[in-house]
C-alpha cells in the first residue's frame, strides 16, 4: 500500500464508502481504485487528485496534504544520480537493494535524517 492508497482507504472507511461507490462517482473503475490503494499503480494524476478531493470535500490545507502524499506514492520510485558523486550513486543502489528489509524504526530514523537535512535549524 502506498501513502496515498492508505489515505484514500482511510477516507473511504471513515465515510463508509465502498470502492465500487467511489469509482462510479468519480468515473474510474473499482479495479483502478483497488490498484491505487494496494500500490500496484503509479502516483495518481493531478486531475484524479482533484476528483478525489472534490468527492471527499477536502479543501485547502487538507487538499495540499493529500496532494503531497500522492507525490510520495509512486511504488516504483526512480533515483537519478547522474552528475552526482560515486558515493551518491553507490548509496542509492545500496538503498534500492535493501529497502524491503528495512524495519519501520529504520525508516523513521532515515526520515529524521532527511528532515534534518531539509531544515538544518529545526529540532527533529
Amino acid at each position: 500500500m502506498t501513502p496515498f492508497g492508505e489515505a484514500m482507504h482511510r477516507l473511504r472507511a471513515e465515510r463508509g464508502i465502498s470502492q465500487k461507490q467511489m469509482a462510479a462517482a468519480i468515473g474510474v473503475s473499482p479495479a483502478y481504485l483497488s490498484a491505487l490503494e494496494h500500490g500496484k499503480r503509479g502516483a495518481p494524476s493531478f486531475e484524479f487528485l482533484q476528483r478525489v478531493a472534490g468527492y471527499f470535500h477536502v479543501i485547502w490545507d487538507d487538499a495540499d496534504e493529500l496532494f503531497g502524499i500522492a507525490a510520495l506514492s509512486d511504488p516504483k520510485a526512480v533515483l537519478d544520480t547522474s552528475g552526482l558523486s560515486p558515493a551518491h550513486t553507490a548509496f542509492a543502489n545500496r538503498l534500492a537493494g535493501r529497502i524491503r528489509g528495512l524495519s519501520g524504526e529504520t525508516i523513521r530514523l532515515l526520515e529524521d535524517v532527511l528532515e534534518k537535512a531539509r531544515f538544518p535549524d529545526k529540532e527533529v
